[in-house]
């Protein structure tokens, strides 16, 4: 009978260590992947700028843009409709990009 109770004693604080491994473990992943997905939008965002700055119509604007999550928000103003979708579709080109919310106001 003690033989019992020492092996169910050892098995639940085997277990309980088991379980408590695995979750410090995915909770670093998590951690993991969170850096990983900053650096790629800092990165999408900077490709996004510099495609917009090589281009002569364009690199005179000021057009912000930011990533979250491969969605890129572009503010500032613009000075017509044919621009604006022209610089959505400088930004669909760029690698990583998911979406595009184009938040260009048109002033003129």
């Amino acid at each position: 009978m003690k033989n019992i109770k020492l092996l169910s004693l050892l098995l639940a604080a085997v277990f309980a260590a088991g379980c408590a491994g695995t979750g410090s473990q995915s909770g670093s992943q998590s951690a993991g992947s969170q850096k990983a997905a900053a650096s790629s939008d800092a990165e999408i965002s900077s490709k996004v700028k510099a495609a917009l700055a090589a281009d002569p119509e364009l690199s005179a604007t000021k057009i912000d843009a930011t990533t979250t999550d491969g969605v890129v928000r572009l503010k500032g103003e613009i000075k017509s409709m044919a621009l604006r979708k022209k610089v959505e579709s400088i930004v669909r080109g760029v690698s990583g990009v998911k979406s595009i919310d184009n938040q260009l106001i048109i002033t003129g």
